[in-house]
This record gives structure tokens, C-alpha cells and sequence, in this order.
């Protein structure tokens, strides 16, 4: 998996700042400094006072100016159940490589065992990983090699039956019904940073399926130095702890 942040609003912790100080002010802020905007919050820099306002925003609840300043990630390489996930969130744009469009017709069946095309999941590889609703615990490795083995089968046996039905002539939309719900594609979503704390809440959270959690965790690596404040607060503050952050 590979996630990068395409385009983003530019100094979005002044905007949120902005936004909520209208709430507050008499004056009409839009032909304001910062700085004057930003006078009464406390603070002796204005790093400190942007520190003070989003920290009282996000510890009394106060969500909506979160939602003025957005961002766009391009994620290269998740699974189609990892985007059945993400894609369940409300607020959030999606634009999904298609295979109705896109005909993968050169990938090496042989390639897929060593990742290509295919999302391995860690039970594959590790005697060590206990799933969710998983009914046993550790394996031996003798179990683990079994595993691999089907598992390497199976998403193989799938990509060369995908290939020989495109061959037949059948269109790529039809073709893609064998393939394995491990199969990869690449996304691009856009969200505020309200949703994003949202969507952090339910996918970085601990019983999240491990591949949607990386992702999320990668967006929040990602966000924190886009919107740091506001992202610095959420991780120390409010993760884990699921928050009434959804609209």
C-alpha cells in the first residue's frame, strides 16, 4: 500500500480559526489581519493562540469549523474488501479504478503470489496473527505453510482463469467475477478533517481489519503534517476513545 496526499487546503488551521471566531465576533472578519481576528484567544504567539482555539473546539465539541478545510489522498494498492470499507463512509468522494475499464490482462499469474495484483493478508505469512472472529490462536508453522500454500493456489488459479476468459472475448466487467476479493486497485478520496477524524474513530481503532487500519494510520500520518494542531490534539486527546465527530 502506498498513500500520498495529492492537493489539500492551504493553511487550513487558519481557516478553522477563522470560521469558528465568527461564530464570535461582532465584526465582520473577512477584511481582518489573523492576527486581529485572532486578539482576544490567548496565547503570546500566534501559534500558541491557533494551539488554544482548536484545543477548545475539539474538547467541547464544537466540530464545524473542521468541516471548511479538506484534502484529497491518492492510495495506490489496496484491496477491493479494504475499499468496501472505506467506501461505506458518508461525506467522503471516492474515485475507484474501474475493472469494468481497465482490463488487466498483462499481469503474471505467476507474479501474484509475491504480491502483485493480489493483497496477501499477514495470516498468510505468520503463525503468530490472531484475526478478529478467528476461532483458534497461533498456528505452527506446518499449519502456516498449508495456509500459504492454498492461499498462493487459489489467488493464482484466479488470475490465470480471469486471463483465459479474457482471451475467450469476454469483456473485463464479466471476467473480473472470478477474481479474488484480495485483488487491488488504486483510490483517490477527498475529506474534511472533521470526516477524517471521523473515519480515524471507526478504522484506526483497534478491532478495525488490519488493512484498512494501515491505511487510515498512513492518512493520519499524512494529515498530521498538513493540519498538525488539530491532528496532534486528536492523537493525544481523542483517539481510541470514539467521539461524536460524525455530521
Amino acid at each position: 500500500m502506498q498513500v500520498e496526499l495529492l492537493e489539500a487546503t492551504s493553511d487550513p488551521e487558519e481557516l478553522v480559526c477563522r470560521a469558528a471566531r465568527n461564530d464570535y465576533m461582532s465584526e465582520y472578519g473577512g477584511d481582518m489581519a489573523f492576527e486581529d481576528v485572532m486578539v482576544s484567544v490567548e496565547g503570546d504567539s500566534l501559534t500558541e493562540k491557533k494551539e488554544t482555539l482548536i484545543g477548545h473546539l475539539l474538547a467541547h465539541g464544537h466540530y464545524g469549523p473542521f468541516e471548511h478545510v479538506q484534502a484529497t489522498f491518492h492510495v495506490k494498492g489496496i484491496s477491493r474488501s479494504c475499499m468496501a470499507q472505506i467506501t461505506r463512509h458518508r461525506h467522503v468522494s471516492f474515485d475507484v479504478q474501474s475493472m469494468r475499464y481497465v482490463a488487466f490482462d498483462d499481469v503474471d499469474p505467476e507474479d501474484v503470489t509475491e504480491g502483485e495484483f493480489v493483497v496477501t493478508p499477514p495470516a498468510a505469512d505468520d503463525p503468530d496473527w490472531v484475526g478478529r472472529n478467528q476461532k483458534t490462536g497461533s498456528v505452527d508453522e506446518e499449519t502456516v505453510e498449508k495456509r500459504r500454500e492454498v492461499f498462493e493456489n487459489s489467488v493464482q488459479q484466479s488470475v490465470q482463469d480471469y486471463q483465459d476468459l479474457l482471451d475467450l472475448g469476454m469483456a473485463p466487467e464479466d471476467a473480473r467475477f472470478v477474481l479474488p476479493i484480495g485483488t487491488s486497485v488504486n483510490m483517490v478520496m477527498s475529506l474534511n478533517a472533521r470526516m477524517l477524524m471521523h473515519v480515524a474513530d471507526m478504522r484506526a481503532a483497534a478491532d478495525a481489519q488490519w488493512e484498512v487500519r494501515e491505511l487510515t494510520e498512513s492518512v493520519l500520518d499524512l494529515a498530521g503534517d498538513w493540519c498538525p494542531i488539530t491532528f496532534d490534539y486528536y492523537e493525544e486527546n481523542m483517539k481510541n476513545r470514539k467521539n461524536r465527530l460524525a455530521p
